[in-house]
């Protein structure tokens, strides 16, 4: 029977008893035990009792029966806890020097990967928003009805415009009795037909922008006067209804109508007549009243 320099034997498998609280009182070694299994050392070695602990973290061996005269080579886990500030027993002796990263190297490192969830997360709304407006396809739709829409909340107004403003290629479109105000920020460029009936427009300034109308409905809105009306003067526009709007009690309406859209062949569901073609200009000083009904 032989015994190694530190006075543990290592022929036998056991251990003096005495050995881990002698460890702990003297204080003066802070090393792990081990033995040197090399072939040139000429000892023989047996296998610990904390043997199946090698993979158990450092936190966790406290919870384990295991004693620190049992311990050889002690391995250093990720993530484990900063044993230096762990209360003393003699386990906590063995592995004194041995302990996981320091409190900032944590913080950093939570900080790290915060940052990372943050990032993955945002990647993730971006993707899943993209593929959104890949399903809805606003932009190659060329016909929609939006007529009857709710739009009381601010919320459902922005989304209901964003939509307007990605119909870049909608030549059909339908918007009857959505309480809209003003649609000048929308461009539609290649819209033909346009339905707009009953809303709350009260000027042919809050129209979108329709270089290629050529049927246009207002009816049942609270336009009141002709301006803006030469917007349309370049645009195809044939067809032209603005029944039960205020505007159409002004002094020779149809005939300023016409005149201002050299195109248009058809006002309020009636054909251009001859009179209409005349000059509102040579009908007299009476063309700027208006013709009050009672």
């Amino acid at each position: 029977m032989s015994e190694s320099s530190s006075g543990v034997n290592t022929l036998s498998g056991s251990f003096p008893k005495s050995h881990s609280s002698q460890f702990s009182e003297v204080g003066v070694t802070r090393a792990a035990l081990s033995v040197d299994p090399s072939p040139d050392s000429g000892l023989v070695t047996t296998p610990l009792p904390s043997s199946r602990f090698r993979f158990v973290s450092w936190h966790r061996l406290e919870q384990c029966n295991v004693t620190g005269d049992q311990l050889t080579c002690p391995r250093v886990r990720e993530g484990a806890p900063d044993m230096r500030k762990a209360p003393a027993s003699p386990l906590n002796d063995l592995i004194f020097f041995i302990g996981g990263p320091s409190e900032e190297d944590l913080f950093l490192r939570q900080g790290a990967d915060l940052y990372l969830d943050r990032g993955r997360k945002r990647r993730e709304e971006e993707g899943q928003r993209w593929e959104e407006r890949l399903q809805e396809n606003w932009e190659n739709c060329s016909e929609l009805n939006l007529s009857y829409q709710d739009l009381g909340d601010p919320y459902q107004q922005d989304n209901f415009f964003r939509i307007l403003r990605r119909l870049i290629r909608v030549e059909k479109l339908q918007l009857i009795d959505n309480s809209l105000t003003n649609l000048s920020s929308v461009r539609l460029p290649r819209c033909r037909m346009l339905n707009a009936h009953r809303n709350h427009l009260v000027c042919l300034r809050q129209l979108p922008k329709l270089p290629a109308v050529e049927h246009l409905c207002l009816s049942e809105n609270a336009i009141s006067s002709l301006e803006g009306l030469g917007a349309l003067r370049n645009s195809p526009l044939t067809s032209l209804n603005l029944t039960r709007n205020p505007v159409t009690f002004t002094q020779d309406y149809r005939a300023r109508v016409f005149s201002c859209l050299p195109n248009l062949q058809v006002l309020d569901g009636i054909s251009k007549m001859p009179e209409d073609s005349v000059p509102p200009k040579l009908k007299g000083p009476e063309n700027t009243r208006m013709c009050n009904i009672f």
